[in-house]
């Protein structure tokens, strides 16, 4: 078999974290196919997420130039499939993130073959577990071909650890870029907060449609703080202007797996559920015996939020006093 290329997306910092999952899970994948496990990074100035991916991998190609520095798939896929090619690489893997669900279906239809997405588990060199029904069913898939493109859930595998060397940095040149028509008009960054990462936090706090306005959920960040975790939110909530989307948990949100995850003023629907029911310890908030976020809690309270979560804020300040 022939080596494993993960796709690492780059920030200014170097590798981006969410990028670390699959750097592990191109490892397992590697020791299944027998073969090296090489990254790859595209963009503009991304001499330091070269650099960072080389302490995980043992060989990192670079697509460094000014005409990719916008992230288009259009751009980028014809890049992954040349470094798939000059890597000799059986299989590509990437994060399932927005960029990764963008990028690399399109960079497997130049390579000609399959691809399973959203991966939670490594079978064998081209056999994998996914969730199917909202996370209701989890089915194994084998991809069949030469070569196998993959998209893999972070919360499903450890960020990788840097090794005890590393590999080599080879500089590709890049050619013509043809975008075919597509441009990047603007980029909506979020706002930064001190907070951690939503899919990367230990603890999580979540409010519903239950909080009714988006002024309510600064009760919510006082207990965010205090725990040290990401705030969250449903559908609902996000949808209707409480909160940002880039807040929303669920199946068409963000997948979230922390040790604790707090559920407040949440029904528990299906799709919301499919992007947390990962986590360690669930613990539910509401007003509402009947509702479903229940049937998945550790911990049920029944009572609306406006008094458990200030007796709770005062709770947690006295353990911490």
């Amino acid at each position: 078999m022939g080596a494993v290329l993960v796709f690492c997306e780059s920030d200014e910092k170097g590798v981006r974290t969410s990028s670390l999952p699959a750097l592990t899970a191109g490892a397992a994948l590697a020791k299944q196919a027998g073969g090296d496990l090489c990254a790859v990074v595209i963009g503009k100035g991304v001499a330091a997420a070269a650099a960072a991916a080389a302490q995980h991998a043992k060989r990192v190609l670079v697509y460094d130039d000014a005409k990719l520095e916008a992230p288009l798939a259009e751009t980028w896929a014809p890049q992954l499939a040349d470094a798939v090619k000059r890597a000799g690489a059986s299989a590509l893997l990437g994060t399932a993130s927005s960029t990764g669900k963008d990028v690399l279906p399109r960079a497997a239809a130049l390579l000609g073959a399959g691809m399973a997405s959203d991966v939670t588990a490594i079978l064998g060199a081209n056999r994998f577990k996914r969730p199917a029904y909202a996370g209701n069913a989890i089915e194994d898939v084998e991809v069949a071909g030469s070569v196998v493109v993959a998209s893999v859930r972070q919360t499903a595998f450890p960020p990788s650890a840097p090794g005890g060397g590393a590999g080599p940095i080879e500089n590709v040149a890049v050619g013509a870029v043809d975008a075919l028509g597509a441009e990047l008009v603007a980029l909506h960054a979020t706002q930064k907060t001190a907070r951690p990462d939503l899919g990367e936090a230990k603890v999580v706090v979540s409010g519903g449609r239950g909080m009714r306005e988006g002024a309510n959920f600064k009760v919510l960040e006082e207990l965010t703080d205090l725990l040290g975790g990401a705030l969250g939110a449903s559908r609902a909530a996000a949808d209707a202007g409480m909160v940002p989307n880039e807040l929303q948990v669920g199946q068409t949100g963000r997948v979230v797996a922390p040790q604790l995850y707090i559920a407040v003023a949440i029904s528990g629907a299906i799709q919301h559920l499919a992007g947390m029911k990962g986590s360690k310890v669930i613990v539910a908030i509401n007003k509402n015996p009947d509702e479903p976020i229940f049937q998945v809690a550790d911990y049920g309270l029944v009572d609306t939020w406006e008094k458990a979560i200030p007796a709770l804020i005062a709770e947690i300040k006295k353990l911490k006093s």
